[in-house]
Parts: C-alpha cells; structure tokens; sequence
C-alpha cells in the first residue's frame, strides 16, 4: 500500500518520480471519468484512462472511497493553488477573483457526486470539508482583500459567506436542467461592487 493512501491521501513527498507521476495520472483521470460517469464508475475505466493497470490502482487507493477522497483533496489543492497564480498572472485583482470564482463553481458544481459517496463515512466526510473551508477560505480572501484594495469590491466581503453564498447557488444543478448557477452567481457578483 502506498503511503497514506489508506487516508485517501496522496504524498508525493520521499516517493518515485514513477510513484508520483502514476499517483497524479490516477488522480486527473479519476476526477474526470467521475464527471462523466459518476464516482460509481467501473475502476477498470479509471485504470484505462490512466493508463496503469488494475494493480497499481490498487496499491495507491485501496478502496473507493480512498480514491474518492484523494481526488477531492486534490481538486481543493488545485484550486488553492490557482488563487495565488491567478493574482500574479491578471493585471486587474477583480479579473483574478472572477476567474478563481469560475473555477470555485466548476469544482462546487461537479463535486456533489463526491461529496455524496463520502457522506456515509461521516467522520472522513467531516475531517474533508473542515479541510476544503480551510485550505480556500484564506485564498479567497485573499483575492477579496487585493480586489478590496484596487477599489474593484466593497472591503465589507467576508471569505467564508461568499463561498458559502456561492456553494448554495450551486446546489439544484443536479436536479434541474433550466437552473444555471452562473446567471445568479453573476448577480451576486455585481453585488460586491462599491456603490
């Protein structure tokens, strides 16, 4: 068993460049055939996308729910990630915000089916969304408070209701096809400018 894959993590700290390369391989083919077909997806499909064997699926992510929990840690570290690198590409901090914003919602809107697959274990469940808050709060604020300071967003925003406003806009995406949470998030969006 790799290490920490029974916690559904993934290290790459101290592993095989081979280790780590099939880890991230796994892990991006995962998250994509979970879109498409659901996290109750045939792992040999998960496998074939990756292109490893069965085998060595298995020595990384000895359950579903070990791989289902990696592939949401490691979405929420490509979102943090994306913060940072967003501020520094834009020139404009509201641009940066509005394309993290973007991505937020992507990974809102297609994680309902991980969230769900990981409900029945409560305490994993738990541990994974104290995680989510506090690895993206203090991204988004920071977003929030260089916006703030170009005078694009009032300075009032707080971090935790935006995305909290942002994760209810999401729900229903799944269960109507009419409601598009980008319109409303839009909406709510425009609020933030100073008046």
């Amino acid at each position: 068993m790799a290490a920490g894959a029974g916690s559904g993590e993934a290290p790459t700290r101290g592993l095989r460049a081979d280790v780590v390369r099939n880890q991230r391989k796994l892990l991006t083919a995962a998250a994509e055939v979970f879109v498409t077909s659901g996290v109750d997806a045939p792992i040999r499909e998960i496998a074939a996308k990756a292109g490893v064997g069965m085998g060595t699926l298995y020595r990384h992510f000895p359950t579903r729910t070990d791989l289902v929990t990696a592939v949401y840690r490691h979405q929420v570290e490509a979102l943090a990630e994306a913060g940072p690198a967003l501020l520094a590409e834009e020139s404009d901090p509201s641009a940066a915000l509005r394309r993290w914003i973007d991505l937020f919602v992507d990974f809102l809107v297609t994680k309902h089916g991980l969230a769900d697959a990981l409900q029945s274990d409560s305490g994993r469940f738990a541990a994974l969304h104290t995680y989510f808050i506090d690895r993206l709060e203090p991204v988004a604020g920071h977003l929030l408070g260089a916006a703030a300071e170009a005078g694009e967003i009032r300075p009032d925003i707080d971090a935790y209701e935006l995305m909290r406003g942002i994760g209810n806009l999401c729900f229903g995406h799944d269960s109507d096809p009419r409601y598009d949470p980008r319109r409303l998030i839009d909406l709510l969006l425009r609020g933030l400018r100073p008046s």
